[in-house]
């Protein structure tokens, strides 16, 4: 029987026979264990290689109608390239100039990882800052660059940003019609497609194209494409479409409205005010950015949830209003803010103060734009809304991997970067144009803004 000091002996010369055999392991195979170790290296851990920037182009398309403008960033690895929205729809051309003309000098040579350093010398280097042309510029090149970085880190752009906070994006459509039942109409229809949110109109913003010739087209005066709105008949009509849909599609569906801005301070109250008894999910816009001061007054009437900011053209400008709590929906257009970069900053800081976001998704917006929405909507835990992305079959064929509305939900695709590719051959045969129609004016042919 094998004694104490006999099992310690064995154990001694074990551990010696080893050492010397990874001694000489060590002097004759040296280099072959440092191979093996560089191989179990985690990937982690040998980092990304440095790359470059080589060509940044604008890429103008309008396969729906609306002028959309995507910017390309490309690399120095072959293949890698980002993309981005820039479209300004109503100024498409003078941002394709300012992507072609000032992006690619400024950006060819730089790092494609330092998103933020590239983001703040664009703001502020032209000195005066931003402005809509050189923000959506900037936006395109934003988005480009954290697609870039999905692709590099072999993630979702959302997994950047945090990781998913909902396991897809809750949306609202839009429901309109010529009178209160057609409008009501379109709700249910909705609500069986499984929208549980659905913005209600009643004509188009403002009631346009609900009333007779005014008195401006009868004298020439305007543009012949300049829209008519009768303010006075839609202050009345508001509350009677609110009335007409809960009536007819009950207290499930979520409703909204946008007022667009198209009201005096004071006319803007009384509508808001009116759809109390109806409890909206929010009205948005009530005022123009010139009329801010207004939201105390309106704070003060109505408990009616307020959305506001599509068309803040500055990232500051976001600052006071959500510090005051003067709207609870942040109604950011990402092309616009200037990219994913400054819309993750706005909602960071209205989480602070109970503000959630409500991203402007019309259809002016590229299916890459879409995506960008999307995967910020994914990731932020003060999420609150997202205007639903239609997107046409041709424009799925040209922007393949395009989000996909199911349910109520929009959805991204689980490929690395914002998940959107672009066929540049098939986005040259739909070419822009130069139409844009946002003129309203009163009878007596005033400007209406905005």
């Amino acid at each position: 029987m094998p004694t104490k000091t006999n099992n310690s002996r064995r154990k001694l010369l074990k551990g010696i026979g080893l050492g010397a055999m990874s001694g000489l392991f060590g002097l004759y195979n040296g280099n072959e264990a440092l191979a093996k170790t560089e191989k179990e290296t985690p990937a982690y851990l040998n980092g990304l290689p440095p790359l470059k920037i080589t060509n940044v182009k604008a890429i103008g398309t309008a396969p729906s109608g609306s002028n959309l403008i995507v910017v390309k960033v490309e690399t120095s690895e072959p293949g890698l390239y980002g993309l981005g929205c820039a479209t300004f729809t109503q100024r498409a051309f003078a941002v394709i100039t300012a992507i072609e003309k000032y992006l690619q000098d400024f950006c060819v040579g730089k790092d494609v990882d330092n998103i933020e350093d590239m983001w703040q010398a664009a703001f502020v280097s032209s000195y005066w800052r931003n402005g809509p042309v050189l923000n959506n510029a900037i936006s395109g090149l934003d988005q480009a660059l954290w697609d870039i970085k999905g692709k590099r880190a072999n993630m979702p752009v959302y997994q950047l940003l945090g990781g998913k906070s909902r396991f897809a994006v809750p949306c609202y459509t839009h429901a309109s019609g010529n009178t209160p039942e057609a409008a009501a109409d379109q709700v249910s229809g909705y609500m069986e497609e499984g929208y549980r949110y659905v913005r209600i109109q009643q004509g188009g913003y403002g009631g346009t194209g609900l009333t007779g010739e005014p008195d401006f087209k009868k004298q020439s005066y305007g543009r012949e494409g300049d829209q008519y709105m009768d303010q006075g008949k839609y202050i009345r009509d508001v509350p009677k479409l609110f009335e007409t849909v809960r009536r007819q599609c009950g207290e499930e569906v979520e409703l909204l409205h946008d007022i667009h801005e198209r009201l005096e301070p004071m006319d803007a109250i009384r509508v808001v005010k009116s759809t109390e008894p109806y409890h909206p999910f929010f009205i948005e816009d009530p005022f123009s950015p010139e009329q801010m001061e207004w939201f105390q007054a309106l704070r003060e009437a109505t408990t009616v949830p307020l959305a506001m900011g599509e068309l803040f053209n500055n990232i500051n400008e976001f600052k006071e209003p959500i510090t005051n709590r003067m709207f609870d929906y942040i109604r950011i257009h990402i092309s616009q803010i200037g990219g994913i970069s400054p819309a993750m900053k706005v909602a960071r800081l209205g989480e602070f103060y109970g503000i959630k976001t409500a991203w402007h998704g019309p259809g002016d917006v590229s299916p890459v734009g879409h995506a960008a929405n999307a995967h910020i909507d994914l990731a932020v835990w003060n999420f609150g809304i997202q205007e639903a992305a239609r997107i046409s079959d041709l424009s799925r064929e040209i922007f393949p991997g395009s989000p996909v509305m199911k349910d109520g939900y929009m959805w991204v695709n689980e490929a690395p970067g914002l998940g959107v590719d672009i066929n540049e051959e098939l986005a040259k045969k739909h070419p822009m144009h130069t139409r844009s129609n946002w003129t309203v004016r009163k009878f007596d042919g005033t400007i209406i803004r905005p």
